[in-house]
């Protein structure tokens, strides 16, 4: 496959999974504002944007919530919004159009459409955190019915997995940093899709404890940490692995495979007591793997700015 149509399939399954995922953030964040009258509205928009990697010198004298969804939602021209994210999703798309189906192009451009026509700018939380939701799962679904199981489909999906790993650690993290109280953890794991599978679990029993366990460590649900690892390891695997050698074969699936397995076998109770910090780090290997990657599929091509790992 062409390296640069490897590299538009891996950024048009980041993209579209860092729209969703920053969507899914704000909802939970925009809800805690509304609905608990004790928060500090300043202080939450500061740890949401630091969570982004956002630099505090960046911040506004007077910081709001309409702030933060200009800069992660509406602005076409702030390189971590949903707008932004969409846009690029569009232009691999059209990096790449000559190998994409006619249904996945034609969902990805109409969604893009949105922006410059304004449309997704009149839309207002929470309904427009539900229609980037409705979309991503339309692209996703349009790629998983119509393309074929090739090179193309499998860094779409390594790409998809390397940012939903990426995203939900800050998920994570917001929550921990605005103080992770129980409704707070409910609603990150309502916001997840993940609240009705996280009782049935855990059998009704609902503990902040749990509820982090099972976004980092749930080894069957698709938006948790290590199955979103996992399954870029497998992609890794039918990219270039070689059956009969064991252990890793590149840096990618070196860093990839070392955090899953210290996520999988390490102490939960270390990793609750300090989720911010294990969560940052874990950004820092979803970045390293992205430049990894990048240096053996795509030709020594600069992977494309993202401003979420704070170095």
């Amino acid at each position: 496959m062409l390296s640069r149509i490897a590299e538009s399939m891996f950024w048009i399954g980041r993209y579209v999974e860092r729209a969703e995922d920053t969507a899914r953030i704000l909802d939970v964040q925009t809800q805690v504002l509304l609905e608990d009258a004790r928060v500090d509205e300043e202080q939450t928009c500061r740890d949401l944007l630091a969570s982004m990697g956002i630099e505090p010198e960046d911040f506004p004298a007077v910081l709001d919530i309409d702030h933060v969804l200009a800069v992660l939602a509406y602005s076409p021209a702030s390189p971590t919004s949903i707008a932004n994210a969409l846009a690029n999703a569009r232009e691999a798309a059209r990096g790449a159009r000559e190998t994409l189906p006619v249904p996945l192009w034609e969902v990805i451009n109409t969604t893009y459409r949105s922006i410059p026509s304004r449309r997704f700018e009149a839309l207002r939380p929470p309904y427009v955190f539900q229609w980037v939701r409705e979309r991503a799962a339309l692209i996703n679904g349009t790629a998983d019915a119509t393309m074929t199981r090739d090179e193309g489909w499998q860094f779409l999906v390594l790409g998809r997995c390397i940012e939903r790993a990426d995203m939900t650690s800050r998920l994570i993290a917001s929550t921990a940093l605005t103080g992770g109280t129980g409704e707070q953890w409910t609603s990150t794991l309502r916001s997840s899709g993940a609240y009705e599978t996280f009782l049935r679990t855990y059998r009704g029993v609902e503990t902040e404890r749990s509820a982090a366990e099972f976004l980092l460590l749930d080894r069957l649900f698709p938006r948790s940490v290590v199955f979103s690892l996992a399954r870029a390891e497998q992609c890794l695997d039918n990219l270039g692995g070689d059956p009969r050698r064991a252990g890793f074969q590149d840096e990618a699936h070196r860093l990839i495979g070392r955090t899953r397995a210290e996520l999988d076998y390490g102490s939960l109770a270390d990793l609750v007591a300090e989720l911010p910090e294990e969560m940052e780090r874990l950004q820092r290997t979803c970045a390293a793997a992205t430049d990894a990657i990048t240096r053996r599929y795509f030709e020594g091509a600069e992977a494309v700015s993202w401003k979420g790992v704070r170095l």
